[in-house]
C-alpha cells in the first residue's frame, strides 16, 4: 500500500509552472504546428475556401492522382541499419552542379500572392536564407526581376510554359538569364487545362471576383480581404491581360503544339541548366536526356493535370536505370513529409522539389509559415536518416525502401 502525503509547496511550484504565453498569434499558432497536416488545417482557417481549394486540389472528381501519389509514400517501408553512429547528419547536397543545404527546393507554384500578399517575396527570402533552390513560375505574382530583388543572394530557377506566340516566351528566357537565374524548368505536361473541379464549383477568377459567395466567405476572413485589398493589385505578373480562369488563360496562351523540336531549341538559347518537368514515362525520359537536358523532372504535376496519371515515385526506379547516369533525376507530387522526401533520395532521387507543403505554410503565416514548413521537412529528413543510421544524402541507397503491398 502507498504511502501518502500531502505535496511540499517547491514540488508544487514545479508542477504548477505554466508555459511561457506567447503574445504573437501567428507566432503561436505556428509554434504549435509539428507537421505539414497542422500547417494544412491552419491554412484551411486563414484563407477563403476559394483560395485553400486552389492550392489543395487537383484535378478529377476524385483527385486520384495526387491520393495515389500521397499513397504510393505511405506504403513505402524504411530498412534501417543500428549500430551507426549518427550523432552527425549532413542534409546537404550538390543539385544540378550547385550546393543546397537540404535536398529538396521549392517548386514554382502560379498565383502565389492570392495564398498570402507575401507571396513570392516571402518565399524567395526564406529559401536565400536556408540555402535552397526556389523556382519562380511563369504564372508567379511577381516579376523576375521583382524576385531577384527580393532574394538577391537566392539560388534562382525558373519554370517556363511555352506560348503560343514564342515571343513572349524569347523574352522570358532572357530576362532570367540576366537576371541571374541558373536553372530553366520547362513544364510539358500542361497542352490544356486539368479538370480542376474545387476551382470550377468556386467560380474561382483572376482576380479574384467579389460575388454573394465571395463576399459571404470574405466575411469570415476579414484579414485576407484586407490584405489583398491594401497591397498592389493581385495579377500575373506576366501577362497584360488575364480576365477569367486559371484553365481559360492556360487554354488561350499556351502551346499545345509543344514537340521535342521546342526542347532543341531552347536547349540552344538558355546557357543554364534545362529541366524538363512533367515527364511520365521512360521513353519520354530517354528522348529528352537525348535532346541534352540536364535533367528530368518526374511529376504529374501535383495531380493537377490527367487524372489517373502516372504516379512519379513508383516510376523513379525505372527512370533512374534508364537515364540517371546521363542527367539529374528530379521528383515532385505527393511529398507531405520529409521521410517522403528520405524515400525517393533513397530510390534514386537527386532531389525533390515540394510545392503544396510550404503553400500551407503561406498560407497560415505568410514568410514565418513557409519558414516553419522548410523547418518541419529539414527535421524530418534528419531525424529520418538517423533512424535510417545513414550520415549523409549520399549513403542513401534503394535498399532502406521497399513498397509495402
Amino acid at each position: 500500500m502507498a504511502n501518502r502525503r500531502l505535496p511540499r509547496p517547491r514540488e508544487l511550484r514545479e508542477l504548477l509552472r505554466p508555459a511561457p504565453f506567447e503574445l504573437d498569434g501567428t507566432a503561436r499558432r505556428l509554434n504549435r504546428a509539428v507537421t505539414i497536416a497542422d500547417l494544412r488545417t491552419l491554412a484551411r482557417r486563414r484563407v477563403p475556401r476559394a483560395v485553400f481549394d486552389y492550392a489543395d486540389g487537383s484535378a478529377g472528381e476524385g483527385e486520384l492522382s495526387l491520393r495515389r501519389a500521397r499513397k504510393a509514400f505511405r506504403r513505402v517501408e524504411f530498412h534501417p541499419s543500428v549500430l551507426r553512429d549518427v550523432s552527425n547528419v549532413r542534409t546537404d547536397t550538390m543539385i544540378l552542379g550547385k550546393p543546397s543545404a537540404l535536398p529538396f527546393a521549392l517548386a514554382p507554384t502560379g498565383f502565389t500572392r492570392m495564398m498570402h500578399h507575401e507571396g513570392e517575396r516571402a518565399v524567395v527570402a526564406v529559401a536565400e536564407r536556408v540555402g535552397i533552390p526556389y523556382a519562380l513560375s511563369t504564372l508567379g505574382t511577381v516579376t523576375i526581376e521583382q524576385m531577384a530583388a527580393a532574394g538577391p543572394g537566392a539560388r534562382r530557377w525558373f519554370q517556363l510554359y511555352l506560348w503560343r506566340d514564342r515571343g513572349p516566351a524569347v523574352d522570358l528566357v532572357t530576362r532570367a538569364a540576366e537576371a541571374g537565374y541558373d536553372t530553366l524548368l520547362l513544364t510539358v505536361d500542361t497542352p490544356v487545362a486539368g479538370a480542376r473541379l474545387r476551382d470550377i464549383r468556386n467560380g474561382l477568377t483572376i482576380p479574384p471576383r467579389l460575388t454573394l459567395r465571395t463576399f459571404v466567405d470574405g466575411a469570415l476572413h476579414p484579414r485576407w480581404w484586407f490584405n489583398l485589398l491594401t497591397t498592389e493589385p493581385l495579377r500575373f505578373a506576366n501577362f497584360t491581360s488575364t480576365q477569367g480562369t486559371v484553365a481559360e488563360l492556360i487554354d488561350r496562351v499556351f502551346d499545345p503544339g509543344l514537340t521535342m523540336a521546342d526542347v532543341a531549341w531552347l536547349r540552344s538559347i538558355w546557357p543554364g541548366s534545362l529541366v524538363i518537368k512533367g515527364v511520365q514515362s521512360v521513353a519520354d525520359a530517354q528522348r529528352v536526356v537525348d535532346a541534352g537536358v540536364d535533367a528530368v523532372l518526374l511529376s504529374n504535376h501535383g495531380g493537377r493535370q490527367l487524372e489517373r496519371a502516372p504516379v512519379p515515385l513508383e516510376l523513379l526506379p525505372d527512370v533512374v536505370a534508364a537515364v540517371g547516369e546521363r542527367a539529374e533525376i528530379l521528383l515532385d507530387t505527393g511529398i507531405m513529409n520529409g521521410a517522403d522526401i528520405v524515400a525517393a533520395l533513397a530510390l534514386g532521387a537527386n532531389t525533390v522539389l515540394v510545392g503544396r507543403a510550404y503553400l500551407y505554410g503561406l498560407m497560415a503565416g505568410g514568410q514565418r509559415g513557409v519558414a516553419r514548413a522548410v523547418e518541419i521537412l529539414a527535421g524530418e529528413v534528419t531525424r529520418t536518416m538517423q533512424l535510417l543510421g545513414v550520415t549523409s544524402v549520399e549513403e542513401l541507397r534503394p535498399a532502406h525502401v521497399t513498397f509495402r503491398r
